[in-house]
């Protein structure tokens, strides 16, 4: 790796929903992602990354301050009293530039544009409030089938009602932007361009030539591009099923054309050999596994949507992390590391000291080819701040049970998972070195395994300065 050098430039794209073994990089022989691959090729792929605080915005509050989020907050603003990298790489003389068309960084109120000199969003994603027309919108299925479908569904149907080409499409358009920016600013001494795409979050509507290639030419279902967070026998069929995940597939591979497209922009302005790239997702997805479509289960009654328990098993918890440096020798990393280590190890790249209040590590020993002494598990988690409370929950073979909490969390290490939330709780165990789909829980065969990993969880949330009221309810583990 170069030395004596000046600071790098540092990209940093973030795909939303993008599982990790849907990349060919990861494994994936099915679905077309040769620029992801290519670029896996030039860097060091992490092969033990995971979501930590989730889903959307407590993750990315992990990236932008270095902290765990879960412990002490949930889905929530970006915190007024936080020091947040882009600040840091700011006042450090970096140019620093935010493009994203991921809406819940910068609606309400959420100021994760604060700290950047510059920030564009790209309307219209998802339930953002873009459009009032036209007013009547066409269901592509059953509105029972879709999650929320008269207020989000219906008002992301107006938001693109307009368009017509691939590149009217969310990730061409933010990509489009950023490649713009480059040939305007590629001259600056030293930059920090973040970029955040929605894509390949729900809902699914690639342009038709990116959905045929997955998609059954005989398909005779209905299309249901948004579907509920539910067990999907209760309202797809398998057909249905499968071509959910034929038109997410197409959306994976619109992601990585135009991720290509950034690629040899970067290139052409000859930027390459200066800069730091690090793609990333926040999380994953259900398409059947666990008996569950989506990323959580909420059930829709009376307007509302009641959250039911919902584990975060490896579909959603794990996560693709590729980081190209300069200079550096390409390769894979079995380190166990998530967004919490990224601000770190861009603060590195910056050549800007790390600040003594973040929780996360570098990785840039790993880049370097070294072998650190590192952390042997790693959390994803809901936040912990909800009061234990008695919820009816309903299990895929349709029993209903009384659950404290429905938010667990997942401790992962290479060879176990557990899934614990409260101390009254039923928790759950896989030997995942033998179970990776993790179908078989053993708590009661290894209850002592249970009781180390959850030793373990209860000293980080310490280490974390955790307040008592969100310790004591988790302070033992019910394992019979």
């Amino acid at each position: 790796m170069r030395q004596n050098h000046r600071p790098l430039n540092i990209v940093v794209v973030i795909s939303d929903t993008l599982r990790r073994d849907h990349l060919g990089c990861y494994g994936n022989t099915k679905i077309r992602t040769p620029n992801l691959d290519k670029f896996a090729q030039m860097s060091v792929v992490f092969d033990r990354a995971y979501c930590g605080s989730f889903p959307t915005v407590p993750a990315r509050t992990d990236l932008f301050t270095g902290k765990w989020t879960f412990p002490h907050r949930d889905w929530s603003p970006l915190p007024r009293d936080e020091i947040v990298l882009p600040q840091l790489l700011s006042q450090a003389g970096y140019t620093t530039m935010m493009i994203v068309d991921t809406p819940h960084l910068v609606r309400d109120g959420y100021h994760f544009d604060r700290g950047f000199h510059g920030f564009i969003w790209v309307r219209g994603q998802e339930n953002e409030r873009y459009r009032t027309d036209p007013a009547d919108v066409k269901f592509p299925c059953d509105p029972k089938k879709i999650r929320n479908p008269y207020t989000s569904f219906v008002q992301y149907m107006r938001n693109i009602a307009d368009r017509r080409y691939e590149e009217d499409y969310f990730a061409a358009r933010t990509i489009t932007e950023a490649m713009r920016w480059l040939e305007r600013n590629y001259k600056r001494e030293r930059f920090f361009l973040y970029l955040d795409l929605f894509d390949p979050h729900e809902p699914w509507d690639p342009p038709r030539h990116y959905a045929e290639l997955y998609a059954d030419p005989n398909f005779k279902g209905e299309e249901v591009t948004y579907p509920r967070y539910w067990y999907w026998r209760e309202f797809l069929t398998e057909e249905e099923l499968r071509h959910c995940h034929a038109l997410y597939c197409g959306e994976v591979t619109m992601v990585d054309y135009w991720f290509g497209r950034l690629m040899a922009r970067l290139e052409s302005l000859n930027l390459l050999d200066k800069t730091a790239i690090i793609f990333t997702s926040d999380h994953g997805f259900y398409f059947g596994e666990h008996g569950i479509i989506g990323k959580a289960l909420f059930e829709e009654r009376d307007g509302r949507n009641i959250m039911h328990r919902s584990p975060i098993y490896d579909e959603v918890a794990r996560i693709p992390l590729l980081i190209y440096v300069p200079d550096t020798k390409p390769g894979r990393c079995d380190a166990f590391t998530g967004f919490v280590d990224l601000m770190p190890t861009i603060l590195e790249l910056a050549g800007v000291e790390v600040p003594d209040f973040v929780q996360g590590k570098s990785l840039m020993p790993f880049l370097r080819g070294e072998r650190p002494q590192w952390r042997d598990f790693f959390v994803t988690s809901w936040a912990i701040i909800h009061e234990p409370k008695g919820t009816i929950t309903r299990a895929v073979d349709g029993t209903e049970r009384l659950v404290l909490s429905p938010r667990p969390s997942t401790i992962h290490t290479a060879e176990w998972t557990l899934i614990y939330s409260v101390a009254d709780d039923e928790a759950e165990l896989y030997h995942t070195a033998s179970d990776p789909k993790q179908e078989r829980n053993v708590i009661k065969q290894y209850p002592q395994v249970a009781q180390a990993l959850h030793a373990k969880f209860l000293r980080f949330l310490e280490e974390c300065g955790t307040r008592e009221e969100f310790l004591k309810p988790r302070r033992t583990i019910k394992v019979t």
